[in-house]
């Protein structure tokens, strides 16, 4: 059985090896990763948005704001020496009013930190590697060319609809176009004297970058816009800090599932709030390759294995959730070095080798339990087989041992002279009636039918569950017997005019009881002088009489009656034994 069980678990590891090859859990994969490793950390104090919320629409009326709006923002901040300012808007078209649009780029050329942002259109598919734009949405020409920066504002959820990614770049006619967080990102650290440095392997197949979400929706510092405009907020406040400015509303739709809160939905803004502080730190997370991943599986498959074919279940199931915790704890660990494991394969893995195991030993116990039931069956009473399931390896202990027993020896006296003169067909079935009365009756008292000799039956007590006073049970099967073979023996001299009476033998002490034969043929049995004794005794005995020696009829005299018959000589022993003949059971 266990090698079918490493079957499985090896069809197991195929399966899910193919499934990871093949990506197919992926949507289980970003779920557990998003419970398991997105928990948020402290946010970067550099990082400000100045929000277009309700109160500011209120307040200044329904959107699009007029441009020099905007242009008053961008003094204030510049007044207090802001470093970088990004509007998370798009400014396609000139306005109406050309003074607006003057007095917006005026604001905008004074301190060139300005980063404005276009969009890109892609097609409906995307094949790996750069992703290549179809049309650009722009600033109009005199703002864009006023703008210290362009980035793109694309931002592309997954197919469930959650953003955990970020598209650094893609390609519009030949031309690198770089993320609006990228571009702010870089133009702030150039004028801290730094610069912007990629880990370009850590971007996946498409180049985007896994964003490591530092908090959920609002975690950032979100101040109104109102605020700023009527000096609630004092310009010294932004000094040398990244403004973003953006909707901060439902009422512009511009917001997106995270990770960190897939119910309520994050602004676009504080996403890119996200992605620039991700830069910031250099904190980039990469996906290990398949291969590592397939390695880790093959791993965790051959630990799984060996907990499987533990004994104790218990065990079994306290090192799946121990070995589940190390996965998971590693995988923290590893994800706060920057690499990413594939886990929902280890753990379906481990989920489902335990199911399996389980289901696996409850059918291999179910067999085995069929199996004793079919063996002992046939040799004792039905409730000692309830017995050796119930107790198992302690209830029953196969491949020899050393007890005390008490041996009856039954035999068909005349059965001989009988199947002389009756048709073989008869003999079997008269034959077969003795021998079920003579195991009827071990079964009744507990007794263990050892084995069928010819016409004779050899019987065991206190093995192999103990008994108590297994003398006395002894004493009361054979005395069954020889109450119900006296209803046989009318029924053959009315019909064959001849009768078989039975002869018995009972002596107790100690034996090797177990499993006694080959590697390919075994009988569970008794042997040693004990049951030696036994034979010769019931060898002795006259037709329908029981004997007991003298070790049997110690234990027992309170509860018989017998006729004393003295000593006698066996063959095969020295002393002489003393021996009773049993003719009658108290109670």
């Amino acid at each position: 059985m266990k090698i079918k069980f490493s079957y499985m678990m090896v069809a197991i590891a195929i399966i899910l090896s193919f499934l990871l090859y093949k990506d197919g859990l992926k949507g289980l994969e970003l779920k557990l990763q998003d419970l398991w490793l997105q928990e948020g950390r402290a946010i970067d104090s550099r990082i400000a948005i100045i929000a277009i919320d309700d109160e500011s629409l209120q307040q200044i009326g329904h959107w699009p704001w007029k441009r020099d709006t905007h242009a008053n923002l961008v003094r204030i901040l510049n007044e207090g020496k802001v470093a970088i300012i990004g509007f998370d808007v798009t400014f396609p078209l000139p306005a109406e009013d050309a003074k607006e649009d003057e007095q917006f780029i005026h604001a905008i050329q004074s301190n060139d930190n300005v980063v404005l942002a276009h969009y890109g259109q892609f097609a409906s598919y995307a094949t790996e590697g750069m992703i290549e734009s179809t049309a650009l949405s722009e600033p109009f020409p005199a703002l864009k060319e006023a703008a210290s920066g362009l980035g793109h504002l694309n931002t592309i959820p997954d197919q469930d609809g959650i953003v955990r990614k970020a598209l650094l770049q893609f390609s519009y006619q030949g031309e690198m176009v770089q993320s609006f967080s990228a571009v702010i990102a870089e133009k702030y650290l150039e004028q801290q004297g730094q610069a912007l440095t990629i880990n370009h392997k850590a971007l996946n197949r498409f180049q985007q970058l896994h964003i490591d979400y530092v908090g959920k929706p609002n975690a950032f510092e979100v101040i109104p816009y109102t605020m700023v405009l009527n000096g609630d907020v004092p310009p010294l406040y932004f000094e040398n800090r990244i403004v973003l400015v953006g909707p901060y509303t439902v009422g512009i739709k511009d917001d997106f599932l995270t990770p960190m809160s897939q119910k309520q939905p994050m602004y676009g803004v504080e996403i890119h709030a996200n992605i620039i502080q991700n830069l910031l730190e250099g904190n980039f997370k990469k996906e290990v390759a398949w291969q590592w991943n397939m390695g880790l599986l093959l791993v965790a498959a051959g630990i799984a294995y060996f907990i499987c074919r533990m004994r104790s279940s218990l065990l079994s199931l306290l090192l799946f959730v121990l070995t589940t915790g190390i996965v998971l704890l590693s995988s923290k660990i590893l994800y706060g070095k920057g690499w990413i494991i594939s886990l929902v394969y280890m753990l379906t893995l481990f989920t489902v080798s335990y199911i399996v195991s389980v289901g696996f030993n409850y059918f291999t116990e179910q067999l085995e339990r069929k199996r004793i039931t079919s063996i002992f069956g046939r040799y004792v009473a039905p409730q000692v087989v309830t017995e050796i399931l119930e107790n198992g390896e302690e209830g029953l202990k196969l491949g020899g041992s050393r007890k005390d027993i008490s041996v009856i020896f039954v035999d068909i006296r005349g059965f001989t002279t009988l199947s002389e003169s009756v048709e073989p067909e008869e003999i079997v079935g008269i034959l077969n009636e003795y021998l079920n009365l003579t195991a009827n009756c071990i079964f009744e008292y507990g007794g263990t039918l050892d084995k069928f000799i010819g016409d004779a039956t050899m019987a065991i007590f206190n093995a192999p569950l103990p008994i108590e006073n297994h003398e006395l049970q002894a004493v009361k099967t054979a005395w069954a017997m020889k109450e119900g073979a006296a209803v046989l023996e009318e029924k053959l001299l009315e019909r064959y005019g001849k009768s078989v009476k039975f002869g018995i033998g009972i002596h107790t002490g100690p034996a090797v009881v177990g499993n006694i034969g080959s590697k390919t043929r075994m009988d569970y049995t008794a042997i040693g002088d004990t049951v030696n004794t036994a034979a010769r005794l019931e060898s002795n005995t006259k037709p329908g009489q029981i004997i007991i020696s003298d070790k049997v009829y110690e234990k027992v005299k309170n509860q018989v009656v017998v006729n004393p018959l003295g000593e006698i000589h066996v063959k095969g022993k020295i002393e002489s034994i003393t021996i009773y003949e049993l003719e009658g059971v108290r109670g």
